[in-house]
């Protein structure tokens, strides 16, 4: 039997505001516990939350990147539940009148392009977080996390594969940062995702049971944690068993899935409209604000890259997956306006450098945009040959210092003087009488042998061209 994989995703990103959502407490990260926490946020009887703005704005923008409808009268919801992490018992967030509906991302695995809907964007408050001793059975509440706005966004179960799974996280990944209105920072939990995945007989309209993954805390976990429940849940329904529906977490070290707790039935969190918050009504010019903000995304960028610079769809897509990448990259054109070039170099030369960071990484990168125009410059002008040029290009990643600075330094200036050459020319014929004897019995690979001898001897300086040149004359004279 064939099955079919059903995917939904719920990704909680967290707002880049510099205050909580209902009250003036900071939202920095790593602070000591419970130093960033007030009488509002804490719960306290008898205060009274007052929204942040910013927050509303940001939800707005997001809302309005991923095609969504936008609801301009929306409002905040109780959500009740006990937990320790959770001092008022109850969360603030949406529910029958979020902020945003319907909307949906385009993505592209493998050549196919899918477009993944999305059911609703709302806004809400964070929990606190247990911290649990290694030693003794106690656990610990920081409240320092508790209220820091969030934005909710979910899925519908238009995922198919564990692959597109993990491409439409990257896209949100991207539009947040894009927007500016998350950083993005999955170690930290400012941006985290949930996964209900089921299985179903192909052609079946009915879902199957599902079960929750969680503690997801890279794409690659993502991907990896969805490909064995996908197996698992195979496995049991060809024995002719039933999944159980319940939460699992992912362990990364040992790559399985663990049951968390069942979840048989759905929670009852009696949601009620929020009486201490007033409704939130967006007018017609605030939506129109939003919508005139939005930068360049990810996908027009994409467009205009292939379109008017000529780069090659996968260059344009790997340029444009991170905002700093693109925003490196059209700063050394200004400067190199050679695209495809350009492009490669990044990809090849910089990036592995990251050794397997996110492209945002090249935000840090010692290697500025102009420097890197200069030292390409250099290979076009022939001051430098490209092999030289990686390793200046090692050199600047390491010291992050100009890269004509370390060429004059080093006497690394590429040897395009015919002068300077013949000798060198005819000592290494002279020294080669068997490949000299190949290469006229017409072995032509041979010529790699004395271009490789000539780069040896100048350490990497002869232009390879001319030595190839030089090499040819001299060796078809009789």
């Amino acid at each position: 039997m064939e099955f079919e994989t059903v995917i939904g995703l719920e990704v909680h990103a967290q707002l880049k505001t510099r205050t909580k959502i209902f009250c003036g407490c900071p939202t920095t990260f790593g602070a000591a516990p419970n130093t960033n926490v007030c009488p509002v946020c804490l719960g306290m009887p008898g205060v009274l939350p007052v929204l942040n703005r910013q927050v509303v704005e940001y939800a707005l923008k997001m809302a309005c990147a991923t095609n969504c409808e936008v609801n301009q009268f929306n409002e905040f919801a109780r959500k009740n539940y006990f937990y320790p992490d959770l001092p008022k018992g109850y969360q603030v967030s949406q529910f029958d009148l979020p902020i945003a509906e319907h909307g949906w991302v385009d993505i592209e695995v493998d050549g196919e392009a899918r477009r993944i809907g999305l059911t609703r964007i709302h806004m809400e408050e964070d929990a606190g977080k247990l911290i649990h001793s290694e030693r003794e059975p106690e656990s610990y509440v920081d409240l320092n996390r508790a209220a820091v706005p969030l934005i909710e966004i979910v899925s519908e179960p238009d995922i198919r594969t564990p692959a597109q799974a993990a491409a439409y996280l990257k896209k949100l990944h991207a539009i947040l940062r894009y927007l500016d209105i998350c950083d993005g920072n999955m170690q930290e939990g400012s941006f985290r995702c949930d996964a209900n995945i089921s299985l179903r007989p192909k052609g079946r309209e009915e879902l199957g049971t599902r079960t929750e993954l969680k503690n997801m805390n890279s794409f690659r976990n993502v991907q990896r944690a969805l490909e064995y429940e996908e197996r698992r849940q195979r496995d049991i329904l060809l024995e002719g068993g039933k999944v159980v529906q319940q939460t699992l977490l992912w362990d990364p070290d040992r790559n399985v899935t663990n049951p968390m707790r069942g979840k048989e039935e759905a929670h009852d969190y009696r949601y009620f409209p929020d009486p201490d918050l007033v409704p939130v009504i967006i007018d017609d010019e605030w939506l129109e604000r939003a919508r005139k903000s939005l930068p360049e995304l990810p996908d027009e960028r994409k467009a205009r890259f292939i379109n008017e610079l000529g780069l090659p769809e996968y260059d344009a897509g790997v340029m444009t997956s991170a905002r700093e990448l693109a925003d490196y990259f059209e700063a050394a054109l200004r400067d190199y306006p050679q695209a495809k070039k350009l492009s490669n170099w990044i990809m090849t030369e910089m990036m592995r450098e990251f050794k397997g960071e996110e492209a945002a990484a090249i935000a840090s990168c010692p290697v500025t945009p102009v420097n890197l125009a200069s030292l390409l410059g250099m290979i076009e002008a022939g001051k430098i040959s490209g092999k030289i040029a990686k390793t200046v290009m090692a050199e600047m990643m390491e010291s992050g210092r100009e890269a004509e600075v370390i060429v004059k330094e080093k006497n690394l200036i590429q040897m395009s003087d015919e002068g300077d050459l013949t000798a060198a020319v005819a000592e290494i014929i002279a020294a080669s009488p068997k490949q000299v004897e190949q290469f006229r019995a017409g072995k032509g690979k041979v010529m790699g042998f004395f271009v490789g001898q000539l780069m040896k001897k100048t350490r990497g300086r002869a232009n390879p061209q001319l030595a190839n040149k030089l090499f040819q004359q001299a060796l078809n004279e009789d």
